[in-house]
């Protein structure tokens, strides 16, 4: 997830780039976007490529949070994005930047996982 930090400074990713920002394979991907047109609106190139905008890599920045993070189901997750509609819940904010503080902080420390945050739950 490298370019996880700077992908809202592009105006168009392609499915490999948008696959490793949210950590899952293209091909999930693309069921993605297939299942949530109100949400992932990804444009066609001539060759008929998926290019996703910054708000679509958000949405299923947040799909990805709500079923394999919190373990929704598809259609409880499209309820969760439809109530959600303004962005108003930053609550995925939150989390990215602890996870980038923890991942800073395991790399300064040398430590591992494990042994630093055992009383902290995962995610």
């Amino acid at each position: 997830m490298s370019g996880e930090e700077n992908y809202s400074k592009k105006i168009y990713y392609s499915i490999s780039e948008v696959s490793e920002i949210i950590g899952e394979n293209a091909s999930l991907v693309r069921f993605w976007s297939d299942k949530f047109p109100t949400f992932v609106k990804p444009v066609r190139n001539k060759k008929g490529n998926r290019l996703f905008t910054a708000k679509d890599v958000e949405n299923l920045k947040l799909i990805h949070h709500f079923v394999k993070d919190l373990g929704m189901t598809l259609d409880g997750a499209a309820r969760r994005l439809k109530q959600n509609a303004t962005g108003e819940d930053k609550r995925l904010d939150v989390i990215m930047k602890l996870r980038a503080i923890k991942k800073m902080l395991l790399e300064v420390s040398g430590e591992n996982d494990e042994e630093i945050f055992s009383d902290f739950p995962d995610e």
